[in-house]
């Protein structure tokens, strides 16, 4: 996958100790910080969604990222890049999607220029304060694996796009949600080093990445994956909630006795390394992970 070898370039040549997780946690300031990217016909594209759900989207898709690190959400700032097409009536719904999806998250800046196309590039800063922050290379032997909530909606909301299609699941790709009371929670009470990710890029990426910065085993039980069962009409609905990106729930690795309310336990880390799925090694999952470098068409 080219984002993943594409960031190993960056960290071999920038030989930062920060990258590698959803945020960057500068331990000196007390902080984390998060920036995606969001580019039109390869994220997104306005066949399927308006001015005001992309906005509220772009919002999510970032505070998912400071709540995958325990952090809480305080300041946004908003680089956007427009085509001449794009009227004033477009920005001030993409900034009412961007209002309602922040609440008490701060906008205190940004920039905006021409394009070819709609480019989007929001960085958020947290605050540690009274909190642990998580990191993907965490995860401990005997810690049990947590979801935040169902796999699988966004991407069959993506293809019932595709179809032409308006429902729940499309819904579920268009309105996203970030699980910022779950990370909450886990962040205030936790005393002990745990692992945290959202799930953007899929339940699977998650997993495998966490396994792999851990060096350990996550053995899961597909059972227990909380999924909405109207994606059992889809042909290959186990691949949707395994695979399929941007549910934005959260997959954490706690120990045993921690308890998280409205938490779903999926699995359990063991010695080794790798993911299990019902007992059996996941091989060659590279072609099914979610590819950001795909274009949407």
């Amino acid at each position: 996958m080219k984002e993943k070898e594409f960031i190993n370039i960056i960290k071999n040549i920038t030989k930062s100790d920060v990258i590698g997780d959803d945020c960057a946690h500068l331990k000196d300031f007390g902080i984390v910080i998060s920036q995606d990217n969001l580019v039109e016909d390869v994220h997104f594209s306005m066949k399927f969604t308006d001015a005001y759900k992309l906005g509220y989207k772009s919002a999510m898709v970032n505070i998912s990222d400071i709540a995958a690190s325990g952090a809480e959400p305080c300041y946004m700032t908003i680089g956007l890049s427009l085509p001449d097409n794009i009227d004033s009536e477009f920005v001030e719904n993409f900034y009412k999607g961007i209002k309602d999806a922040v609440k008490g998250i701060e906008i205190i800046g940004g920039d905006i220029t021409g394009s070819d196309k709609i480019f989007i590039s929001i960085a958020i800063i947290g605050k540690t304060k009274d909190r642990k922050i998580s990191s993907r290379k965490n995860a401990k032997k005997g810690y049990k694996i947590i979801v935040s909530g169902t796999h699988g909606s966004s991407a069959a909301g993506l293809k019932e796009l595709f179809e032409g299609k308006t429902n729940e699941f499309t819904e579920k790709h268009l309105i996203p949600k970030a699980k910022v009371e779950f990370s909450k929670y886990i962040a205030k009470n936790i005393k002990t080093d745990y692992a945290m990710m959202d799930t953007s890029d899929g339940l699977m990426d998650a997993l495998l990445q966490i396994a792999e910065q851990s060096n350990v085993l996550l053995d899961v039980d597909f059972n227990k994956i909380p999924y909405d069962n109207g994606l059992e009409k889809f042909d290959n609905y186990k691949d949707l909630i395994l695979y399929g990106g941007e549910d934005y729930e959260l997959v954490a690795c706690v120990p045993q006795d921690f308890y998280v309310p409205n938490s779903f336990e999926i699995g359990k880390i063991t010695k080794g390394k790798g993911v299990k799925i019902d007992g059996e090694f996941v091989k060659n999952a590279e072609k099914k992970l979610f590819n950001h470098f795909k274009e949407q068409k």
